[in-house]
């Protein structure tokens, strides 16, 4: 008699914000969030960024789902400090034993 294990699929997400709009920009924050369970709390919290750039995230099999949206500075706010505007959002979905 073989036994089998189950699996199921869950979601890993992961935050990067970039230098600037391009995908090979460096990265200044991130965040990442692991769907399956394997972690806790589900965000991880580092020094050191996952990666050096946003496709070096790609070529490890992160998925980019979404990119923040290039919208130019309000004249005269053109050098004000603001929220990380170059937000990308990527995906891997991962087999999990269950």
């Amino acid at each position: 008699m073989t036994t089998t294990t189950a699996s199921t699929q869950r979601q890993q997400v992961l935050v990067l914000f970039l230098s600037d709009s391009s995908l090979d920009a460096r990265v200044v924050g991130w965040s990442r969030y692991d769907g399956t369970g394997d972690t806790s709390p589900t965000t991880g919290d580092s020094d050191v960024p996952p990666y050096a750039t946003g496709t070096d995230a790609l070529r490890d099999g992160w998925r980019l789902f979404q990119a923040s949206q290039l919208l130019p500075p309000y004249p005269g706010h053109e050098y004000d400090v603001s929220f990380l505007k170059h937000e990308f959002l990527f995906e891997k979905i991962v087999q999990v034993a269950r």
